[in-house]
């Protein structure tokens, strides 16, 4: 399934390759962003969604760039793109970057070649995006105050307030894990499907 490990820093194929699978990931990632507007529930599953729908970019990215600092960039390129915008929290940057770090700690102690070392990586880099709604039980009172603040309709407001129980923090948590491992799944499948008789990615 996997290309043999390289060794090395990254080289300008290597950051290009980084570029556009951060770019495919970015999409899908602001996708589902957008679509935690409509309801409080959509946002706190959110980092469920985008886990099992980015399956096949990032481990597209781990299969072609078997290097230290590939998942740690993916991180900075979204994070920098959100920042700019102000849609980044400073809660979502600090889990993000943690997130990133223990990604590369997973591929690194399974030698970047591993498919489970990879899939913990795509796990913990996962977590990462429950810093988004993570506000809403690490500063519930200043946090539902700034939304009322912000224009936020008293409807969507009631139901984040019914929401921020602490089963739903566990969901919050659970469902990225549950997301990265069948995202990870269905990619796996799609490998051995199509992207080896491709080319794209070589057989373990």
């Amino acid at each position: 399934m996997l290309q043999s490990a390289s060794s090395g820093s990254l080289r300008g194929k290597d950051l290009i390759t980084i570029g556009i699978f951060s770019a495919i990931y970015f999409v899908i990632n602001f996708i589902f962003m957008l679509m935690g507007g409509l309801h409080p529930i959509m946002w706190i599953l959110m980092p469920g969604f985008i886990a099992l729908f980015t399956g096949v970019p990032f481990m597209l990215l781990c299969s072609k760039v078997q290097k230290m600092g590939a998942i740690l960039l993916m991180g900075i390129i979204t994070g920098l793109i959100y920042f700019v915008t102000g849609m980044f929290t400073v809660v979502i940057l600090v889990t993000f970057m943690i997130a990133c770090v223990l990604g590369e700690m997973a591929r690194f102690i399974s030698r970047y070649h591993s498919v489970n070392g990879n899939i913990a990586a795509f796990v913990f880099f996962s977590l990462g995006m429950t810093g988004s709604p993570l506000p809403i039980w690490m500063m519930h009172e200043k946090f539902m105050a700034q939304i009322s603040g912000q224009g936020m309709p008293d409807s969507y407001i009631n139901a984040l307030e019914s929401l921020s129980s602490q089963v739903m923090l566990i969901v919050l948590f659970l469902a990225p894990v549950l997301g990265a491992i069948l995202g990870a799944w269905i990619s796996k499948r799609l490998f051995r499907k199509h992207f080896e008789k491709a080319g794209m990615v070589s057989h373990a």
